[in-house]
């Protein structure tokens, strides 16, 4: 299914190596705190972003750096950013104000569009979380009902249909309609519409009406525009509907040889290629930001999961951010956010908070956010954190699993994932199956530190680091050598003998250099 420009927020402290341990005069200060490190890795070679803090995401400044490195491309100018938000700006997909909607739920009992492994009811349920998700929509009246031709064009036969019609019109309390299907045709909609007397929405409409309230950050709200597109050509092609809602104005065709439907798709196509061009600069601003932190050489975690198992949460678990605000709805987070925090060996890395997923999602939305799982790809590290306590757990890890492959991730960071069984404190005497997988309790801080352990391993493993003892002299370059370069976990000053045994972490681009200084 489906990072978006890194939104970057400051982390935790870390901590002194051993605290009352007074380290040589000669030897330099301990390596950054996560939060400076996570500046370093927001800021790029030249310093601090131009934009403030407020702003989410990678700078783009002009100019040359040191010899060898890249620079990201010069701000846009103010046109530029006028232009983009002019394509942002689109009609309400849904209607405003108080909504008392009839959930409607076709529940196919055979063939090949029977769902595998989830039950009606829990999909009622997801398809309710929706519903409640939107501001000032509630469901009043739910029907499950069963249909053997969900592929026809008004999925039910025509004596339920007619049940169906008149349950809703004899309704007083119903508003619209939610019909829980990944997408409706055009001319199923309408008749639909025509018959029960209301507007009638499918999950496609519902979850990127969702998505654009969430976007916060211009590429989020670019792909959201992007996904949009096969709607708006559907309702084009099936009506004729000018794209900016006003009549048809001969304006458009006057000497222009071109149909009124014609001038209309080739606006559409030129406004998908302009959206595309802007969400390719950004992605080279992503790019960028990953090349800068592989120099400087942060293990990155991505975070994944569906949505709202808990990822979030377990991100302000582990760093501490108290920047983090978890929100128990779907889709909460739409924008890709960076954190840092330090592991026991009092290695930094980068937690990223990635889009949730959810089952059942047209391909073109799919498409649209694939750009929003890229940077998964360059992660050291992935965890899967999935809701134990959920009833429909396995379906959802499957449908993560799923979404995983198709972005083609390499096998060896699909294999390495850890997976977090979030929410144990609901699901009493829960024992997690595999090596790879840890009890949690992010809400309540159960199984962290074996979290944190495990996460160790795994990330020294990926990035090749090297964990190790040494003896070393207190005076000459040594020691300074290794607060400045490694990962210092700690330090045991024996100043009589004028000696210290330090525990490092030693990275590989740094080990040749060490090797030099400390020859076996």
């Amino acid at each position: 299914m489906w990072a978006v420009r890194a939104a970057v927020r400051p982390g935790t402290w870390l901590s002194r190596v051993v605290r009352g341990c007074r380290a040589p005069r000669a030897a330099p200060p301990l390596p950054p705190r996560p939060e400076r490190a996570l500046a370093a890795f927001r800021e790029g070679p030249r310093g601090p972003e131009g934009r403030g803090a407020a702003e989410p995401g990678p700078r783009a400044d002009g100019g040359k750096g040191r010899a060898g490195e890249e620079k990201e491309e010069d701000e846009e100018p103010e046109d530029e950013e006028e232009k983009e938000e002019a394509l942002l700006r689109r009609d309400p997909l849904l209607p405003a104000g108080t909504q008392r909607v009839c959930l409607v739920h076709p529940e196919v009992k055979c063939g090949p569009g029977k769902p595998q492994g989830s039950r009606a009811e829990w999909q009622v349920a997801e398809a309710r979380a929706l519903v409640h998700t939107l501001d000032g929509w509630s469901v009043v009246e739910t029907m499950v009902v069963p249909t053997k031709t969900p592929d026809r064009k008004l999925i039910f036969g025509k004596e339920t249909l007619e049940h169906l019609t008149e349950k809703i019109r004899g309704s007083k309390e119903i508003t619209a309609v939610f019909l829980n299907v990944e997408r409706m045709a055009t001319p199923t909609k309408k008749e639909l519409e025509a018959a029960w007397g209301m507007r009638v929405f499918d999950r496609f409409t519902v979850v990127l009406h969702i998505f654009r309230g969430n976007a916060r950050t211009r590429e989020a709200r670019l792909q959201v525009a992007l996904a949009e597109l096969p709607l708006l050509r559907s309702h084009l092609k099936n009506n004729g509907a000018p794209l900016d809602g006003r009549g048809r104005g001969s304006r458009y065709i006057m000497g222009s040889g071109e149909s009124f439907l014609q001038v209309q798709q080739r606006l559409l196509k030129d406004k998908e290629a302009k959206i595309r061009r802007a969400l390719e600069r950004l992605r080279r601003k992503r790019l960028l930001l990953g090349r800068q932190r592989r120099r400087r050489e942060f293990p990155v975690i991505s975070v994944l999961g569906y949505t709202n198992c808990g990822k979030t949460t377990l991100i302000k678990a582990l760093t501490g951010d108290a920047a983090v605000q978890p929100r128990d709805q779907l889709f909460a987070t739409l924008d890709v956010t960076a954190h840092a925090g330090s592991l026991p060996s009092r290695l930094t890395v980068i937690y990223m908070d990635t889009i949730g997923f959810l089952s059942q999602l047209p391909h073109s939305l799919i498409e649209s956010f694939s750009a929003t799982l890229e940077d998964v790809a360059h992660s050291d590290l992935l965890i899967h954190v999935r809701d134990v306590s959920h009833p429909d757990t396995e379906q959802q890890k499957a449908s993560v699993l799923s979404a995983l492959r198709g972005l083609r991730l390499p096998a060896a960071l699909l294999d390495s994932m850890v997976e977090v069984h979030n929410k144990v404190d609901l699901v009493p005497g829960h024992s997690p199956m595999g090596p790879h997988a840890v009890a949690v309790s992010a809400l309540l801080g159960l199984g962290l530190e074996e979290l944190k352990a495990k996460l160790e391993d795994a990330v020294l493993r990926a990035t090749g680091r090297r964990a190790l003892t040494l003896r070393v002299q207190l005076a000459g370059a040594q020691l300074s050598w290794l607060h400045r370069e490694a990962t210092v976990q700690a330090l045991d000053v024996m100043p009589e003998a004028g000696v210290a045994d330090v525990k490092v972490i030693i990275s590989n681009s740094a080990y040749g250099k060490f090797r030099k200084l400390f020859p076996e």
